[in-house]
């Protein structure tokens, strides 16, 4: 394979070159990654005193498959959805919608995915994606960085001792499984299709 290839995303794989067709391809893609996010953050496992999602886990596969700038686009367009009063995210519209919904305690982890996506898609775009180890890496790190967000934004509404407690601590086992999984799944995917 060339270089120009090893450092596209997966989903460049797919994508028309050029044209009105190539743009219809990008706009498709964005708004299915937001449904996909919406099933993923509706999807509840229960372990213990929290329900899970497996939106961290749509996130990572989104930004990993997507790259860079159709991934962070994606989120970005997610965001806006939920901001102009969508139930797209988990607990709504049960515990509020829209702007106010954002706002509140989960406000932090929410920008934190867009980071989240920022860093994973930045990783794929430069080949990271077809190593797990690499790709584990930045996911690692984008998880991180995201908990750290969303710690710091429960921290100032409850204290820094419930938000460990009750917004990070229930969360790191789920989603090292998470980020371990996506890990895997995508340079599987890329394997498959050198072998084709």
């Amino acid at each position: 394979m060339s270089a120009a290839i090893l450092s596209r995303p997966l989903v460049s794989l797919a994508l028309p070159e050029k044209g009105v067709a190539r743009y219809a391809a990008l706009a498709f893609l964005a708004i299915a990654g937001t449904l996909l996010l919406t099933l993923s953050a509706k999807t509840k496992v229960v372990l213990g005193p929290v329900d899970m999602s497996l939106q961290t886990l749509a996130v990572l596969g989104i930004a990993a498959t997507f790259g860079l700038r159709l991934g962070v686009a994606t989120l970005l367009l997610y965001m806006a959805e939920g901001a102009m009063g969508f139930p797209v995210f988990q607990s709504t519209p049960e515990k509020g919608i829209g702007i106010a919904y954002m706002m509140g305690t989960t406000g932090g982890f929410l920008a934190g995915f867009v980071v989240m996506a920022a860093i994973v898609g930045w990783a794929a775009d430069r080949g990271w994606d077809r190593n797990p180890f690499k790709l584990f890496g930045a996911m690692l790190a984008a998880e991180v960085v995201m908990m750290a967000m969303g710690f710091a934004w429960l921290a100032g509404i409850i204290g820094a001792a419930a938000s460990w407690q009750f917004g990070v601590a229930p969360f790191i086992l789920p989603d090292l499984i998470k980020v371990a999984l996506a890990a895997a799944i995508v340079p599987a995917v890329w394997a498959l299709f050198a072998r084709s």
